[in-house]
């Protein structure tokens, strides 16, 4: 496996917001990581913004992983931001075919 398959996660507080940037492949092996990440976040009342503009890759797990924090900022005092991931990447064409491209309200570009 080359460097741009690994997975990591970067986190940075700006403006009272968790900004949350996973890097590399997003998939069965890696999504548990990032979703034990944001939903404590979410859970804890915090604002997360994830910003799928890096990723190069995600699976089903990935998407399993945006409706959870969809749902958990829906049900308690959290607040969930998603950075829409490059136009014509294979992100994006995995939220298009799950059906997710208008249900949750994603933005261009993070607000600071």
């Amino acid at each position: 496996m080359d460097d741009s398959d690994e997975f990591s996660i970067a986190t940075e507080e700006r403006g009272g917001r968790l900004h949350v940037v996973p890097y590399g492949e997003l998939d069965l092996a890696t999504s548990p990581e990032l979703e034990e990440l944001v939903l404590a976040r979410l859970r804890d009342g915090a604002t997360v913004v994830l910003d799928l503009r890096e990723l190069e890759f995600m699976d089903s797990s990935g998407v399993r992983v945006l409706i959870a924090a969809h749902a958990t900022a829906s049900e308690g005092s959290g607040h969930r931001v998603l950075v829409r991931p490059s136009s014509g990447g294979a992100v994006n064409r995995i939220i298009e075919i799950s059906g997710l491209e208008d249900e949750l309200g994603w933005v261009d570009k993070p607000e600071d």
